[in-house]
């Protein structure tokens, strides 16, 4: 009976401790075993001018978060190129993973990202925009490590998924709003 009690102990402890990491309520950064994976790179063209592309990336941050942004963006400090932001990122079985990053804005070129704290000890990303011909094109680069050797590793394979696609999605509906503020503004 002490044995299945230990067990079950053991095994609540590992749920907790997936849970409390996966959400980013606790982010082990020990530098032990570290290892760095690359995030992207991601490319989209955007028919829109690079000063619209920036301001649709910067906007939510940099001036008041629009209420449809509201559950998964909340800019916790604000200063002139840089702002602390609360990103909520739901990661399924009822689960929101929590990031908190650094954002620097170096209009019109990049936007850059910093993991403070969330479910891996480190991340950094950059949204570079470079003007090409009929519009704007965004690339996104990054890089994300872990700890702990290959453990680790395959924590940062299953959290880089999820990461890869949550900018994914960032980035198309990043083209919709700059096409269709380009379009708006074409049509003046």
């Amino acid at each position: 009976m002490r044995r299945l009690s230990c067990a079950a102990a053991a095994a609540a402890l590992g749920v907790l401790g997936y849970r409390l990491v996966a959400t980013g309520e606790l982010t082990l950064d020990t530098g032990i075993g570290r290892r760095v994976r690359p995030l992207g790179p991601l490319s989209v063209t955007i028919a829109a001018p690079r000063d619209t592309v920036f301001d649709v990336i910067a906007a939510p941050y940099l001036d008041r978060t629009p209420r449809a942004m509201a559950a998964e963006l909340e800019v916790l400090e604000r200063g002139g190129d840089m702002v602390v932001a609360a990103h909520r990122t739901p990661i399924g079985w009822g689960m929101v993973t929590t990031t908190v990053e650094s954002v620097r804005f170096v209009r019109p070129a990049a936007v850059s990202f910093r993991l403070l704290r969330g479910p891996v000890p480190h991340v950094v990303e950059q949204f570079a925009l470079a003007e090409v011909s009929g519009g704007t094109r965004l690339d996104y680069t990054g890089e994300l490590a872990t700890d702990f050797g290959s453990p680790g590793a395959r924590w940062g394979e299953v959290v880089a998924r999820r990461w890869v696609s949550t900018v994914t999605g960032s980035l198309e509906r990043i083209r919709v709003e700059a096409e269709r503020r380009a379009a708006v503004g074409r049509g003046r």
